[in-house]
């Protein structure tokens, strides 16, 4: 794969590199990729995530399976009491008005059956790292058990909590996605931004 020399590479890391086969293009958004993935032509092509760039302007990369574009990730928190649940729903409701998450994001406080109920942060799953850090540098804490990913999300609409509250987060963009035909016209270029 032959990578496009960067100006400020640095800009680049939360992005993706498209793999084509026959060329490269360097600073998709995620939106854009998935639109990409979706279509006929580009349905297998490569995707990597710039994680990291180097002042020498190196990247490191991760591989990104295509499936990934198109599933839900989450992040679950359990406690046995309303008060708390509460209590940590609007902790993370309040983290999201302080710091804009990475991408956007639904919120339930939810019960199940008995004492049981649950903060769910439910997000597109090519964020998960960055929801992780999110949370992790808004100091998010819990008391109780958590889980999270793909198959965390399945369970979760599989067993119906009922949700008691419900908020939107909105997450922080720096980079406008392109969609349809103005998308399509700039998949020859080495440097999408």
């Amino acid at each position: 794969m032959k990578m496009p020399k960067l100006e400020k590479p640095e800009k680049y890391v939360g992005l993706y590199i498209f793999d084509f086969g026959d060329h490269v293009g360097t600073g998709f958004t995620a939106r854009e990729v998935a639109e990409l993935l979706e279509s006929e032509k580009y349905k297998d092509c490569k995707v990597y995530k710039i994680h990291k760039a180097h002042p020498d302007g190196k990247l490191e990369l991760k591989g990104v399976r295509s499936e990934i574009f198109h599933l839900e990730a989450g992040m679950f928190f359990y406690c046995n009491d309303l008060e708390t649940a509460t209590r940590d729903f609007n902790a993370l409701v309040n983290l999201a008005v302080k710091a804009a998450p990475p991408c956007r994001a639904k919120l339930h406080l939810a019960k199940y059956n008995g004492d049981k109920f649950a903060v769910a942060i439910i997000y597109p799953s090519e964020y998960d790292d960055e929801i992780s850090s999110w949370l992790l540098d808004g100091r998010y804490k819990t008391t109780g058990a958590a889980e999270g990913g793909i198959d965390a999300v399945q369970r979760y609409y599989d067993q119906q909590p009922r949700i008691l509250e419900r908020h939107q987060l909105f997450g922080k963009s720096e980079s406008v996605s392109r969609t349809g035909p103005e998308l399509l016209a700039s998949v020859k270029l080495a440097v999408q931004r």
